[in-house]
């Protein structure tokens, strides 16, 4: 929710390479879409005194239900349980701290379709008054679950990341006393290159307020504001380690001939020559024996 409809659609399609796209029921509502997927909406602010900010969807099995529980944790529905023509049903809530919020349920028809979540928005943060209470809403409200946390310094405390279904989200912390403006939810738009993202960013004329930035699973965050004044932050992946360039193997040195040995070469005897052949007397008549007869 902007005050600058246009501008705002000109930097994020740049920032983050989305297209836009005016929304069939609302021709005053632009979609912002990539791979041919809705990924995040872009609206006028509806009142002078609405906040300027991005308002996170979160998915819920029956969106009344949700908002009569959330009003019970000690919530605040703003908008009662609305139909979207062709896409859903949702409400907008204020969690007992102050964070604004969208549950949101598509419809039947639309709930096969492959949904924006962790591979658009690899993450989620929220920055409150009271990080506990509010992880005690959400986990009630939502189900999702404590995971790990970190110690971020005596100034900023405890960072405690949830989860949902064996699934990290994201994070809360208690909001720095020098951080302006009211408890807020924080999704991280995923890119190809958050150093860039940074380059970009200040090249359209935003300000960016943190980073870019390592974190400790090993990508790359950078937080800031819009050209209207609206926070977002980018998150792009852990870079993948490069090979080494393989190094050119000398030529081998054509080898030496190896000596060939010589087979003697046994001498032949000489030709014996051959012996004369004696020739036989032709055979003449027998000899009469003494005293034969005729």
């Amino acid at each position: 929710m902007t005050t600058d409809t246009k501008s705002a659609a000109n930097f994020y399609t740049k920032l983050a390479g989305w297209k836009t796209k005016a929304f069939d029921q609302n021709p005053s509502y632009t979609m912002f879409a990539a791979k041919g997927r809705p990924l995040a909406g872009l609206m006028a602010l509806p009142e002078p005194n609405s906040p300027l900010t991005w308002l996170a969807y979160i998915g819920t099995p029956n969106v009344d239900e949700t908002a009569r529980q959330a009003e019970g944790l000690g919530g605040k529905v703003l908008k009662k349980p609305t139909d979207i023509p062709t896409v859903g049903r949702f409400t907008i809530i204020q969690d007992p701290q102050g964070a604004l919020f969208v549950a949101f349920t598509p419809l039947q028809s639309m709930q096969g379709s492959p949904p924006s979540g962790v591979d658009d928005y690899p993450w989620h943060e929220l920055t409150t008054t009271d990080w506990r209470g509010a992880l005690a809403f959400y986990k009630s409200l939502f189900g999702w679950e404590e995971t790990e946390s970190m110690d971020m310094g005596p100034e900023m405390g405890t960072y405690q990341m949830f989860g949902w279904k064996g699934h990290n989200l994201g994070g809360m912390m208690n909001k720095p006393r020098q951080s302006p403006g009211p408890p807020a939810w924080l999704s991280y738009i995923k890119v190809a290159d958050s150093k860039k993202a940074a380059a970009t960013i200040k090249k359209l004329g935003g300000q960016i307020i943190n980073g870019p930035m390592e974190v400790p699973d090993g990508s790359w965050i950078v937080a800031g504001l819009d050209l209207q004044g609206a926070a977002f932050a980018v998150n792009s992946p852990k870079p993948s380690a490069k090979k080494k360039p393989r190094t050119a193997k000398p030529a081998r040195r054509a080898a030496a001939p190896k000596a060939v040995k010589k087979k003697a070469v046994k001498k032949k005897a000489p030709a014996r020559k051959a012996k004369p052949v004696k020739k036989r007397k032709p055979a003449g008549k027998k000899r009469k024996r003494a005293g034969s007869k005729k």
